[in-house]
């Protein structure tokens, strides 16, 4: 197991992990475990986002992969030499990451996309160890409000000094922490992100991680 990677049976959070097990019974082809980080193995951007998505990562097993979310992020990836490779919605296309990584602040599907305070609490302790092993870190990419609280809560970084806002980013410490609304096909639909605004804020994060790039 990686560091900052929960087993695959992992029973901390009872709700998720009887809901991962109805899923394991409903969808058998599924993933139905928790998710682990993809990309570089020391990376220089972090991408969090929120949680696996039922009929996404959870049936993939990879993060953002196979729904709208991830049709966005992986194309505007590509676009800035973050990724390399086809994106096609599964795990084995064959697509990379360079010098990035993408995890979520809770790594197991929560029912109707909505995790409890405590899970995401109790989920924090995997990312904090993430963040620990990767020596090369400069920035972190937050999707939406619950990816930027958990982010500062697994830095000690006090989330009232520190207030999500799209497309503003915060030093803390060796690293900057930059947010984002979350890429969902919502967000999108009611064009509280549009394409252009995710593009400029991913293009943002890529120079705040390798400037020299």
């Amino acid at each position: 197991m990686a560091t900052g990677e929960p087993p695959c049976d992992c029973s901390l959070c009872p709700r998720l992990a009887d809901f991962r097990a109805t899923n394991a019974k409903k969808y058998p082809e599924f993933f139905n475990a928790p998710v682990p980080a993809f990309g570089a193995g020391d990376p220089r951007l972090l991408i969090g986002g929120l949680a696996p998505g039922l009929k996404g990562a959870n049936r993939t097993g990879r993060p953002f992969t196979g729904d709208w979310a991830g049709d966005l992020l992986f194309a505007t990836l590509l676009k800035h030499g973050l990724a390399h490779g086809t994106y096609r919605e599964h795990a084995d296309d064959g697509l990379t990451l360079a010098e990035c990584a993408i995890t979520n602040a809770v790594r197991c599907v929560p029912p109707e996309n909505k995790p409890t305070p405590t899970e995401i609490k109790t989920c924090r302790k995997f990312l904090t160890a993430q963040i620990s092993a990767m020596p090369h870190l400069r920035a972190i990419f937050a999707l939406g409000k619950i990816a930027h609280d958990s982010v500062c809560d697994a830095l000690g970084a006090k989330k009232s000094a520190h207030p999500f806002k799209h497309g503003v980013a915060y030093k803390l410490e060796r690293l900057t922490l930059i947010s984002s609304y979350h890429c969902s096909r919502y967000n999108t639909n009611t064009g509280v992100l549009t394409e252009a605004m995710f593009d400029a804020v991913v293009k943002q994060a890529k120079l705040l991680a390798m400037p020299q790039i």
